[in-house]
């Protein structure tokens, strides 16, 4: 069994180290979090061992799993990696791609694994669909939230975004050509709405928005692609594949038939995949542990995650040029 210590004990920190204690693959050693009262406080709600010092910590566990501030990323990663502990890091890797390449370079020079917390990966929609996805030509994608205050000191783009950046690079198997993208600031400093359409070399397009300031919650993508197309409700945990094939000669009676105008008849057909319910936090994490015991590669790699923070940084740069031109 694999020790574990949890860095941060925030919103999310605590669900990590809910799921983290009732893990078989992992035995939770504990936490700390740099809010000393915020720690005592936890640590007595539920038990968990708090750690006065990062060092500490460190000598007593075999991976460390970094859920702080995407400020500390980097620091965080870092004293972990020269220490040769494995570590999963919440999304987004870094404050930047130069600090997450670096993180990169210190997991391979000492040899230990990473994973990036893309938990959408790990959404059982996505799961239950991502095989039938193949070569899509369009994606839509929106990401609503309604507002909360936690999160708004970075873009909605490093915010929400991300995610479905991250997902549509792990579906489409092509570099992006160009990025065209707006972006709105209403209730933040930085932009709460923000839309991204992304064109990749192949020919895929792929139109991304994200709001965190939406009267109801939404996370969709559509993904088109030839003879099909999937539908994931990331939210409600949902899929959809609608598509067609060659029309049979004598058409069943609910049959569905649609004729183009040169005269090819094709069959819509509808399936919906069985979606296994899981928690996507604690599948990603007992992923990395598997991961680590089997010597293989994690599901998430930090290079991918570095690339899903390369992306959504460009779309920012996009921002920040619109806003230049006028």
């Amino acid at each position: 069994m694999l020790k574990i210590g949890v860095l941060g004990a925030g919103h999310l920190g605590k669900i990590h180290l809910r799921l983290l204690q009732e893990s078989d693959k992992f035995e939770l050693v504990g936490f700390y979090d740099e809010n000393q009262e915020n720690g005592e406080r936890v640590a007595k709600e539920f038990g968990y061992t708090q750690f006065r010092t990062i060092a500490s910590l460190l000598t007593a566990v075999d991976v460390i799993d970094i859920v702080t501030p995407t400020l500390s990323h980097y620091k965080c990663a870092k004293v972990a990696i020269k220490s040769g502990k494995h570590i999963f890091i919440e999304k987004p890797i870094s404050n930047s791609v130069e600090e997450a390449e670096e993180i990169i370079a210190l997991a391979k020079e000492y040899n230990v694994k990473g994973q990036v917390g893309h938990v959408e990966r790990f959404n059982p929609a996505f799961i239950a669909i991502k095989e039938t996805i193949a070569n899509p030509m369009f994606i839509e994608s929106h990401r609503l939230a309604e507002f909360n205050p936690r999160g708004t000191d970075v873009p909605v783009v490093l915010d929400l975004m991300i995610h479905d950046i991250d997902i549509i690079l792990s579906v489409v198997n092509s570099k992006v050509k160009e990025i065209h993208a707006s972006g709105i600031a209403v209730i933040s400093e930085t932009p709460d709405i923000a839309n991204a359409r992304i064109k990749f070399e192949n020919g895929c397009v792929a139109n991304l928005t994200a709001s965190r300031i939406s009267l109801k919650n939404m996370r969709k993508s559509r993904f088109f692609q030839k003879d099909a197309y999937i539908s994931v409700d990331f939210l409600e945990k949902k899929c959809e594949v609608v598509k067609m094939k060659e029309a049979p000669d004598v058409p069943g009676d609910f049959d569905m038939i649609l004729q183009n105008a040169e005269g090819v008849k094709k069959q819509i057909y509808f399936a919906n995949p069985d979606v296994e319910q899981n928690n996507a936090i604690f599948a990603e994490l007992e992923s990395f542990a598997d991961a680590i015991t089997t010597d293989q590669q994690t599901v998430v790699t930090l290079e991918q995650g570095t690339e899903a923070l390369r992306v959504a940084y460009q779309v920012i740069d996009c921002f920040e040029k619109n806003n230049t031109l006028q």
